[in-house]
């Protein structure tokens, strides 16, 4: 597992196949080819980049409850873990979440093209899942993250390490997604590692504005572990020479809070549970 991760051609007729077989055999696949243009990726990035290094994000500091704005350092641990993250992020939920007016053109059109990408990929996902599996899906997975208002695009900025930091914290220590999938705009900086299935960590090789797709732990419960969620980590710089600022942009897409997981979770419930096992709420 996960030393088998495929990089998929989004255009090829084979790519339904290709991805799902990579999710099923390690959790992961890269894709690439996809609609995104790397302009668009550039000018968000070099945006959040400045936000990060202003003052004018603590404006918008976290809503304990609601969850969205900006996450400062040691705002969030790995589940099982006491040690906070070495990173900042910010949370935009849409219709309701905030989002500086200055940044909202070129994130939110990104946001749609992962939206759309997401749910080609769920529906693939959802067409080549065995009958018997399927059986457990309350509704067809493309159809549960459908009008979400819980689906998350996380910006993220681990900033170079400093003397004063934890010296048993990495930028974001193992962990698994809680939602159905992970879409990964590739980082500005290589760092992202997964663990196979000898329990080695093997690092996830991508182009810079590759999609890295992930399963979380909600396709996992929904699927009775069919698909795999995977455990991942950034590590943190070798050296003096790479200990720079790394950006990176997830997309967590969620159900709807109402939609059935599984006979013991709704994906709110799930949520709630996993949140306030990370520290976050």
């Amino acid at each position: 597992m996960a030393s088998n991760i495929k990089t998929i051609d989004f255009e090829s007729s084979k790519a339904p196949e290709n991805f799902v077989n990579s999710l099923i055999d390690t959790g992961f696949a890269v894709i690439r080819n996809h609609s995104i243009d790397f302009k668009l990726i550039d000018n968000v990035y070099e945006q959040w980049e400045q936000f990060f290094d202003s003052k004018e994000k603590y404006d918008y500091m976290f809503d304990l409850e609601k969850q969205d704005g900006y996450f400062p350092m040691k705002s969030e641990n790995a589940k099982g873990y006491s040690v906070k993250d070495i990173k900042e992020f910010y949370h935009i939920y849409l219709p309701w979440g905030r989002i500086p007016p200055h940044l909202s053109k070129d994130t939110l059109l990104i946001r749609k093209k992962l939206k759309d990408i997401a749910t080609i990929l769920l529906s693939w996902i959802n067409d080549l899942t065995p009958d018997e599996i399927k059986a457990n899906f309350s509704i067809p997975l493309y159809e549960m993250i459908d009008k979400s208002e819980t689906n998350l695009l996380r910006i993220l900025h681990y900033p170079p390490l400093r003397k004063e930091d934890d010296i048993n914290a990495l930028r974001a220590a193992a962990h698994e997604d809680i939602n159905l999938i992970t879409i990964l705009l590739s980082g500005s900086k290589p760092g992202l590692q997964v663990k196979n299935s000898d329990n080695n960590w093997i690092d996830v090789k991508s182009d810079y504005g590759s999609l890295i797709v992930n399963i979380g732990d909600m396709l996992q419960e929904c699927s009775k572990g069919y698909y795999p969620s995977t455990s991942h980590r950034v590590v943190n710089p070798k050296d003096e020479k790479s200990n720079q600022s790394r950006f990176s942009m997830p997309f967590f897409l969620h159900p709807r809070d109402e939609v059935r997981l599984s006979d013991k979770y709704t994906a709110k419930e799930y949520l709630d549970e996993r949140l306030k096992q990370l520290g976050l709420r």
